[in-house]
C-alpha cells in the first residue's frame, strides 16, 4: 500500500486537531505517514500522539534552523519524506501557512494541487478531492494529472478517527535555502485568550453589522463561551471596527467548518459563505427574513439577534447546569 505524508501542524509541543484530521484522510488512500518538521527531537516526542491517529511512519524533517525561516523549512521536509517515500498523495491543512506551503511545494515537485477540499477518496486507483465552490452553490470532484497529488483540506472537514498504529521514526535530511526565505526576527503571538482557535473550533459563533457595535459584540462573546466555541465576525462587523480582524470568517479572512455554525446578525453575502459554508449545522438569526444567509442555514430564526442570542445562551448554560 503507497504512503500518503501529512504535514503535521504541531505547535509548543503539542498535535493540532487537524492533524488528526488529516491522517483519517490519508487512511483512506493508503498508509498514512506524519511529516514533522522542527527541531531535533520534535518528531520522536510526537511520535505516540501520531500514531494514536494512524500514522505508520514519522518522517523526522529537523534541522536546529527550522524555526528561524517561515514556510520553506516545511516545504523542504515534504519534499523530502516525497523523495524517500513515493507517496501517493500529500495531504495539508488549508490554512494561511498550509495554503502556500502546499503551492511551493507543488512547484517544487512539478505536481499538480488540489486547494480546499472538504474530501478525498481513491477512485479506481486515482486519488480524487471534493470541492465545496462559490460559496456552496457548486460541489466539485477533481484529480491532477500531473505529479503527486498535493491537496490542502478544511480544518473540521474531516472527522478524525483514533486508529492505533506503531509510528516509526524515519530521518530525513533537509537543506533550507535562506536566499529563497524569510527570515524570523520576532514573534509576536496575537492574542487569543482562552477560546478555541478559530479555524478548528467544533463550535463558532459569528456577529456581523447587525450586531452594531463593538461595545455589544459581548452577547456573541457570551454565546460562544457558553458553548465553549470561538467567537468569529464578518467582514462588514471587522471593517465597522466591532472586532479585531484576525477573527474574520470569509473568502478574505479564516475559512472555517465547525460542527455548529451560528450566525447572528449576518446577512449571508457571498463573501461570507465561502468561508462558513461546510460547517455541518448552521444556525442563523436575522431580523431581515430575506437574507441570504437563510438559503444555507439548516434552522433559522426571524427576530432580533439582542432577543434570541441571550435566551440562547442562558438556554445551554442551563442545559449544562
Amino acid at each position: 500500500m503507497a504512503e500518503v505524508l501529512v504535514l503535521v501542524d504541531h505547535h509548543d509541543g503539542a498535535v493540532r486537531k487537524v492533524t488528526a484530521e488529516l491522517l483519517t484522510a490519508a487512511a483512506r488512500l493508503g498508509a498514512p505517514s506524519a511529516v514533522v518538521v522542527g527541531k531535533p527531537g520534535t518528531a520522536e516526542s510526537l511520535a505516540a500522539e501520531l500514531g494514536a491517529f494512524g500514522a505508520t511512519k514519522v518522517y523526522a524533517a529537523e534541522s536546529d534552523d527550522a524555526a528561524n525561516f517561515l514556510i520553506t523549512p516545511q516545504v523542504a521536509g515534504l519534499a523530502a519524506a516525497a523523495a524517500a517515500a513515493n507517496p501517493a498523495a500529500v495531504l495539508l491543512p488549508a490554512t494561511i501557512d498550509g495554503r502556500e506551503i502546499a503551492g511551493r511545494l507543488a512547484v517544487r515537485l512539478n505536481s499538480g494541487l488540489l486547494a480546499d477540499a472538504v474530501d478525498v477518496e481513491s477512485v479506481d486507483g486515482d486519488v480524487v478531492a471534493t470541492q465545496s465552490a462559490f460559496g456552496g452553490e457548486y460541489t466539485v470532484r477533481y484529480k491532477v494529472t500531473t505529479g503527486v497529488p498535493i491537496i490542502s483540506i478544511r480544518p473540521n472537514a474531516i472527522e478524525a478517527t483514533p486508529t492505533a498504529a506503531s509510528a516509526q521514526v524515519v530521518p530525513v535530511e533537509i537543506t533550507i535555502d535562506p536566499a529563497i526565505s524569510a527570515t524570523v526576527i520576532a514573534d509576536h503571538p496575537e492574542p487569543v485568550g482562552d477560546r478555541p482557535e478559530l479555524g478548528a473550533a467544533a463550535a463558532v459563533v459569528s456577529g456581523g453589522r447587525g450586531v452594531g457595535s463593538a461595545d455589544k459584540f459581548h452577547v456573541v462573546e457570551e454565546l460562544a463561551d457558553s458553548l465553549g466555541g470561538a467567537v468569529g465576525a464578518s467582514r462588514a462587523a471587522v471593517d465597522s471596527g466591532y472586532y479585531p480582524p484576525q477573527f474574520q470568517v470569509g473568502q478574505t479572512g479564516t475559512t472555517v467548518s465547525p460542527q455548529v455554525y451560528i450566525a447572528l446578525g449576518i446577512s449571508g453575502a457571498i463573501q461570507h459563505r465561502a468561508g462558513m459554508q461546510t460547517s455541518k449545522t448552521i444556525i442563523a438569526v436575522n431580523k431581515d427574513s430575506e437574507a441570504p444567509i437563510f438559503e444555507i442555514a439548516d434552522f433559522g430564526v426571524v427576530g432580533d439577534l439582542f432577543t434570541v442570542a441571550p435566551a440562547l445562551t442562558e438556554a445551554v448554560k442551563a442545559r449544562k447546569a
